[in-house]
């Protein structure tokens, strides 16, 4: 009889296969580069019955982080571990291992191995461990890999999807560093980001008021009533931070109490100028350097102002802080979105259909970082890997 094999084997190795697609599918690469070059979208067979303090998983969702990218490009700290286990033969198999994409995601669980305990069939779970291969239909998971979420059916799966890297980064930065108070202020650059936006609502839930820079454009006006809506309380340009009469101006709008925290996603110039809104004793806490310019800042301000910097990464985060603080955290973040006080990002679901033959699916997957290479998608991209067997 013969064996299933992947529809992206040797033609020879094809014409050996049955007429029925494996229902499982993975985005994978076997070498660094250009997404929308290196990607490729194989099938893999259906999971084996999970070995003890493991389990199943289906994903709901994945989310395609900025992160994700520098990733697969090879520039990024962490990486996957390549897995030669995918499948007996081809692409994912001991001759031909790969990386599987994606960091964050919603899963459900739908086997359990012996020995797990405060996990059943279909409930939700988010990925602690970083890196976890979350572009992919079916995984089989280690125990402390997984976090369930509390309450999570009365959350959208948009919401569940995107909790563990923006909205916790945003939390964390809001509370590890400095105990802010109803009316303090904290100013940020990059508002509109993901991280940005989840920072203007949670900020706004504890009475915290916002000075949010973003670049200036011609829909400024529109994503000012978008920002402002979400509870942003000023949404100002870099080229304000240019005006001489500026910081008189801030002084003004916060009536004169001084801003002890400044969230930084930009680097370069403009976070110096904003950097020099802060009162004494504050914290400059970077979490990215989207505009990849260094982070000069005056000596000034640490001698005389007292400020401390610091690096933020939630990836870390996860890795020292236990188990305990991790559930803590996810339990905080879901009761704001349950309060209707911390949304998910704008979005766009983008489904890999079973209809698709691996070729069509991973042309259709090439396409969707190219277009993300050019800026031309506005919204935060979630993929959506269909299951099922198909007729080859």
């Amino acid at each position: 009889m013969h064996r299933r094999l992947l529809c992206t084997f040797w033609p020879s190795i094809r014409a050996l296969s049955t007429k029925v697609g494996w229902a499982n599918r993975a985005i994978v690469y076997a070498q660094n580069g250009d997404p929308s070059k290196v990607l490729n979208v194989v099938e893999y067979p259906p999971l084996p019955p999970p070995l003890p303090y493991t389990v199943n998983i289906k994903y709901l969702l994945s989310p395609i982080n900025p992160a994700d990218v520098n990733v697969v490009e090879g520039v990024y700290p962490t990486r996957p571990i390549s897995t030669d286990s995918l499948t007996p033969i081809g692409r994912g198999s001991k001759d031909d291992p790969v990386f599987v994409g994606g960091n964050e995601g919603l899963a459900e669980v739908t086997d359990i191995g012996d020995g797990i305990r405060g996990l059943k069939e279909g409930d939700w779970v988010i990925m602690v461990k970083q890196q976890a291969g979350t572009w992919s239909s079916a995984r089989n998971v280690q125990m402390n890999d997984i976090l369930k979420l509390p309450s999570a059916k009365s959350l959208t799966e948009v919401q569940a999807a995107t909790i563990t890297v923006n909205p916790s980064t945003a939390y964390n930065m809001l509370h590890d560093f400095i105990k802010l108070e109803t009316g303090d202020w904290i100013v940020q650059n990059g508002a509109n980001s993901a991280v940005g936006q989840a920072v203007i609502q949670i900020a706004a839930s504890k009475g915290v008021k916002t000075l949010n820079f973003v670049r200036s454009r011609d829909t400024l006006e529109q994503l000012r009533a978008h920002l402002i809506n979400l509870g942003a309380t000023h949404v100002l340009t870099y080229d304000d931070l240019t005006r001489k009469a500026f910081r008189e101006e801030i002084k003004s709008l916060t009536s004169g109490k001084e801003i002890q925290l400044c969230l930084n996603c930009v680097g370069g110039q403009e976070t110096q100028l904003m950097v020099r809104l802060l009162g004494s004793d504050c914290h400059l806490v970077s979490y990215g350097a989207m505009s990849k310019q260094p982070l000069a800042l005056p000596t000034s301000l640490f001698i005389f102002k007292n400020l401390k910097a610091h690096g933020f990464w939630q990836s870390r985060w996860y890795k020292e802080r236990p188990r305990t603080e991790q559930e803590e955290l996810m339990r905080k973040l879901t009761q704001l979105m349950l309060e209707g006080k911390l949304d998910a990002p704008d979005h766009e679901i983008i489904t890999i259909p079973t209809t698709d033959s691996c070729e069509e699916a991973s042309s259709r997957v090439r396409s969707i970082f190219k277009k993300l290479e050019k800026g031309r998608h506005g919204k935060k991209i979630l993929l959506k890997l269909e299951t099922g067997s198909r007729l080859l």
